[in-house]
């Protein structure tokens, strides 16, 4: 099990366990972390999971893929950091990880 770290706008933190092999939308949502919605299920298809990853955990994850890249140009918040719960899987090297939610999911 590793340690996930959720930060909502207004800074309350809600830490969670999951698996290994889990993808941080589906570890919100199975765990009722409000602000994590996860309305296409994890197939990225909505940006309805956005968070923000800053250092240093970006630099741990893979590269974004294109259709990440596209899903979240309809993001009301998009930044630097900004990527898809759904995309980050779960790896040892992610144990603890801290991702930040924006104000709401569109």
């Amino acid at each position: 099990m590793s340690q996930v770290h959720f930060i909502s706008f207004d800074g309350v933190r809600r830490s969670i366990q999951t698996a290994l092999g889990e993808n941080l939308m589906r570890a919100a949502t199975d765990n009722g972390v409000p602000g994590i919605d996860g309305d296409c299920g994890g197939q990225c298809a909505c940006a309805t999971c956005h968070v923000f990853v800053s250092a240093p955990w970006a630099e741990r994850l893979p590269e974004m893929q294109a259709k990440e890249h596209d899903i979240l140009e309809f993001t009301n918040e998009r930044r630097e950091s900004s990527r898809l719960a759904c995309q980050i899987i779960m790896t040892p090297e992610l144990d603890g990880i801290e991702v930040h939610m924006p104000e709401g999911q569109h």
